[in-house]
């Protein structure tokens, strides 16, 4: 089982900064990849930034060139800058990770959810 904890969201006027983080905790496992995710009112949950082990990131075009994705490998968390924010940039953020163990000699494939965290952008 893993334990997905996030922090630094918040309430903060357009054209502001916030950085979220995420730490994954737990035993015998090990992160395939690690990412954020949006949730607004009315919107479907959309992916905003996601962090391969092998350094590849990828955003959504509403983000790119305000936000940055990164991921601290020995602490197993993740981190999210978020530059220039919008109104529309407002919405519960959930951290995500895809997660390996191996049991017996077996390979197996979770995914875990943080449990949000709100981020409000005033005009």
């Amino acid at each position: 089982q893993v334990q997905l904890v996030e922090s630094g969201g918040g309430l903060v006027q357009a054209g502001g900064s916030l950085r979220l983080s995420c730490a994954a905790s737990g035993s015998s496992f090990s992160i395939k990849a690690m990412g954020w995710y949006r949730h607004a009112p009315g919107k479907q949950r959309e992916l905003v930034a996601g962090a391969s082990n092998g350094g590849m990131t990828n955003y959504v075009d509403s983000v790119k060139c305000r936000f940055t994705i990164s991921r601290d490998n020995a602490k197993n968390t993740v981190y999210l800058q978020m530059n220039s924010l919008k109104p529309e940039d407002a919405a519960v953020y959930y951290c995500n990770a895809k997660v390996i163990t191996v049991v017996d000699g077996l390979t197996y494939e979770y995914e875990y959810w943080g449990q949000g965290t709100q981020v409000t952008v005033s005009s």
